[in-house]
């Protein structure tokens, strides 16, 4: 008895997830109640035919499978299920090509033999091949005369052959399959064996297990083409390049003694040695690959940056990578990637350490004159990744931070430097538009941008360029909201400027850097975290009833700044001078918005700030601050030294994040309702 294809899967999907519920089935493999239940009919008819007993199923719609059943069909052994019989749809596409790239006069009846399915069945399996070489501009044409064919670029075709001899040596019996699919005698196999271990004494290096066992079958079928005069045309491959490697004169040793083969075959041949995967290697690449070892250590460093992280025996991975590179570098360089390897998915939790990879490649791409391949990028992924679990250490540990800018490139890629620098310890992922940002997939945990954004993670909202004052400003900021504490004043600006004055310095950004890590090295050990020791108030300490003014509407901007400070002028808290200095800078700073319809505005304190404060006005119908923005919620804040309104700050940004509250105070009717709603973010 045999199983038809969606009877397979479903025992596979049983077998591989033992608790997924039939209802499950149904929509993975859009089936009705009736389909799946023949087909399950037809699953335990088929175990019982091979001595297995029968899958259960509960009234819940769950699946009792005996332990003899996963013992049969997880063995080592060839798999019950996949009997050489029983083919699954890309499997036979494979079986089609294999036939069409080895052999001639090929006829309908030919595929439905070896297939052992019915002409629909085959005719369909044709389709769907004609389809999949369609994506690499070949065809395959019928004809009286000459039957079915593979037409195109004979190049292209070398790769399709490479590939799907692998896929066919993946099945079960695949090397007998392959030998009977494509007339290959063992004596062949066995002479190629012989030569290419001979090839990995020469050169000083192994192959991995998977291409020393596929290799000799390729370069048969690679040799029948040429003998039936299916060449390679010359302008793809550059004879300077390839014919100064060990793999070349690896080459002419394995064809030493056969005849007629141009030399734009050697060097295919010679290619497909180079972009081969190797385990092992007594020697690396540099006299191979000029600048490539120089490269991969251009794009860790890119990538310890990125990640904020220090890779440990950096020699040791280099020599991994290298190992990697020098075969992806000539798939990339030629094109052979997309074919020769599947792309591995990458896991969620990976994502974000891929996409930094991802970024960190320039140098490669810029040695080899293309883009890195998403398939070798995860390559490059899965090898630091490992390295890194090795050490200890974790992507998915560190903060996670992105760039929010509406003012372009230039000034979002500005911003996102600086923030780099300014916050060493944490991973920035990207800098994007509004619309990108819109449409982002990656984790993150915060976001910087110069205006609001409605988000669900922490925003904090920071000028494009950020003067001195500034970055402490937002440093301790960020620092109090994530961590609870505000780190050390030591700035490494003065620092710098003082190391600078006695000694000369290599690397002026690198330097800055360490010192910021190791100035705040232990800021994220919650063993060591050091609460401020100085009093701080609260938003509500601060914006009292007092401090608040109530008003249906006024004039102007300019108006409702002298209206909302009016209350701290009148106390001492701030000079007259302070409020002209707030207007003033107004005209030049439309970042003071932090939500919709409130904003902060402020000046510098020594300005006319006598001491910490902050007012409230509350307009009913809001005033027009420039063009973008319509205001009901004004905040003057009065900061005397930087540090004593920042945890009220904290507080204020937090209400601004919450629209229900937002709202509440710009509908209620006294400054006792504000008051009350202000104290449920100042927490002590």
């Amino acid at each position: 008895m045999k199983l038809d294809n969606r009877s397979i899967k479903i025992l596979d999907v049983l077998i591989s997830n033992p608790s997924i519920t039939g209802k499950d089935i149904e929509k993975k493999y859009s089936l009705s109640r009736r389909q799946l239940g023949y087909s399950f009919g037809k699953i335990n008819g088929w175990l019982q035919s091979n001595n297995l007993p029968a899958i259960e199923r509960t009234r819940q719609g769950n699946f009792i499978i005996d332990q003899t059943v996963f013992t049969n069909l997880n063995s080592d052994q060839d798999s019950m299920l996949e009997d050489k019989d029983i083919l699954s749809e890309k499997q036979r596409v494979n079986v089609i090509l294999i036939m069409l790239l080895s052999n001639d006069d090929l006829s309908l009846n030919h595929f439905t033999s070896e297939l052992d399915v019915s002409k629909n069945t085959v005719l369909t399996d044709l389709k769907r091949a004609k389809d999949y070489v369609a994506d690499y501009g070949l065809r395959i044409r019928y004809s009286r005369r000459f039957g079915y064919v593979l037409e195109g670029n004979e190049f292209i075709i070398r790769k399709l052959l490479i590939h799907a001899t692998y896929k066919i040596l993946a099945m079960p019996d695949g090397f007998n399959r392959l030998c009977k699919l494509a007339a290959i005698q063992q004596e062949e196999i066995n002479e190629l064996n012989k030569r290419i271990h001979q090839v990995e004494k020469k050169l000083n290096l192994k192959f991995t297990d998977e291409k020393i066992a596929g290799m000799p079958y390729t370069l048969t079928l690679v040799l029948r083409r040429i003998k039936m005069g299916m060449r390679v045309d010359s302008f793809y491959i550059k004879y300077e390049e390839l014919s100064d490697t060990k793999e070349y004169m690896a080459t002419e040793e394995i064809f030493s003694d056969i005849k007629d083969i141009p030399m734009e075959e050697r060097l295919f041949i010679t290619l497909h040695l180079l972009t081969t995967n190797v385990y092992w290697s007594e020697y690396l690449t540099e006299e191979a690959i000029p600048n490539l070892q120089q490269a991969l250590d251009d794009m860790l460093s890119l990538f310890e940056k990125s990640a904020c992280i220090v890779i440990q025996d950096r020699g040791q991975l280099l020599n991994k990578l290298l190992l990697h590179v020098k075969p992806a570098y000539y798939r990339i360089k030629y094109h052979l990637t997309e074919i020769s390897d599947t792309q591995e998915s990458v896991s969620k939790d990976f994502m974000a350490l891929h996409h930094l990879v991802q970024q960190s490649t320039k140098p490669l791409s810029d040695l080899i004159g293309m883009k890195i391949p998403e398939n070798e990028t995860t390559f490059l992924t899965m090898l630091i990744g490992g390295w890194l679990t090795r050490q200890g250490d974790s992507i998915l540990e560190k903060v996670k931070a992105i760039v929010v800018c509406p003012k372009g490139v230039s000034v979002s890629r500005l911003m996102l430097s600086e923030l780099r620098e300014l916050f060493p310890e944490f991973v920035f992922l990207d800098s994007l538009s509004v619309r990108e940002f819109q449409t982002y997939k990656l984790d993150y945990d915060i976001v910087f941008s110069p205006t609001f954004i409605e988000t669900d993670k922490k925003l904090f909202i920071a000028n494009s360029f950020l003067e001195r004052e500034e970055k402490n400003r937002l440093r301790k900021q960020v620092m109090m909201e994530l961590h609870g504490y505000i780190p050390s004043d030591i700035h490494v600006e003065d620092l710098m400027d003082i190391i600078k004055n006695h000694a000369s310095v290599k690397n002026e950004q690198e330097l800055s850097q360490d010192l910021y890590r190791y100035i705040n090295r232990d800021e994220t050990s919650a063993v060591k975290k050091q609460k401020i020791a100085f009093h701080e108030a609260n938003l509500s300490d601060l914006i009292t009833p007092e401090k608040m003014t109530l008003k249906r509407a006024v004039d102007s901007w300019e108006a409702a700044m002298r209206i909302c400070a009016l209350p701290l002028v009148e106390s001492g808290n701030i000079e007259e001078e302070y409020v002209e200095a707030i207007i003033k800078h107004c005209a030049h700073d439309p970042y003071i918005v932090i939500g919709p319809n409130i904003a902060i505005p402020h000046a510098a304190p020594e300005e006319g700030v006598n001491d910490v404060s902050m007012s409230l006005l509350r307009l009913e119908e809001g005033v027009q601050f420039t063009e973008n923005y319509m205001i009901n919620l004004i905040i003057v804040i009065a900061a005397r030294d930087k540090q004593q309104h920042l945890k009220a700050l904290m507080q204020l940004m937090k209400l601004a994040r919450s629209e229900k509250d937002r709202k509440a105070v710009v509908r209620a009717r006294t400054t006792e309702e504000i008051h009350a709603i202000i104290k449920k973010y100042s927490i002590v």
